[in-house]
């Protein structure tokens, strides 16, 4: 079984701990584990591992966040992965800092990068987890708070949201994505 597991961000060191790179950083975190490391390939730095003798294609695509869809297609064309084995990992401004929430399928939710993975694949049927990053900012000032750093308390929660949204990863590919759901949303 294979498995296509996407990290959004935006490529480049000026992005490179901000919020809206929280699905980088969670692949970067679940690398920790394994003897490989991301490799720059076509669209994205890529890995492959193994695990629980499932083959998992991580993503962290270099199209920016607002062409994601490009490098998603690409990768799950070429390597033979079908939609219900896709994961994206997301920050998402609806929910508070911290919090984890997998779906199966909806929509963008106001998200550039999920709304051109949906346009791209003609479907909003592929399982996302989204990983909270708050709302603490003034109308207007959407894009300066995601494309903003953590605050230090963040920061010192960091590590084990982390390590929970690996066990998510970790669930949607070896017990299912309801199972997962069941065991994790929410935590």
């Amino acid at each position: 079984m294979k498995y296509l597991i996407v990290g959004l961000g935006n490529p480049g060191e000026k992005y490179e701990n901000t919020r809206h790179n929280i699905g980088f950083k969670v692949l970067d975190y679940f690398m920790k584990d394994f003897e490989d490391a991301f490799s720059v390939d076509k669209l994205g730095n890529v890995a492959k591992v193994k695990f629980k003798g499932r083959t998992l294609v991580l993503l962290q695509p270099s199209t920016f966040m607002n062409l994601s869809g490009k490098a998603v297609n690409y990768w799950m064309q070429a390597e033979k992965i079908p939609r219900e084995n896709i994961l994206v990992i997301t920050d998402d401004i609806a929910l508070p800092f911290g919090k984890l929430r997998m779906k199966g399928k909806g929509s963008d939710g106001g998200h550039n990068g999920l709304k051109d993975i949906i346009a791209v694949l003609n479907s909003n049927q592929f399982a996302r987890l989204r990983f909270g990053v708050g709302s603490e900012f003034n109308k207007g000032s959407q894009v300066n708070y995601v494309l903003g750093n953590w605050h230090p308390e963040e920061e010192e929660q960091m590590e084990d949201r982390l390590k929970t949204s690996c066990e998510f990863i970790k669930g949607f590919v070896t017990i299912g994505l309801q199972r997962t759901m069941s065991n994790w949303n929410n935590k």
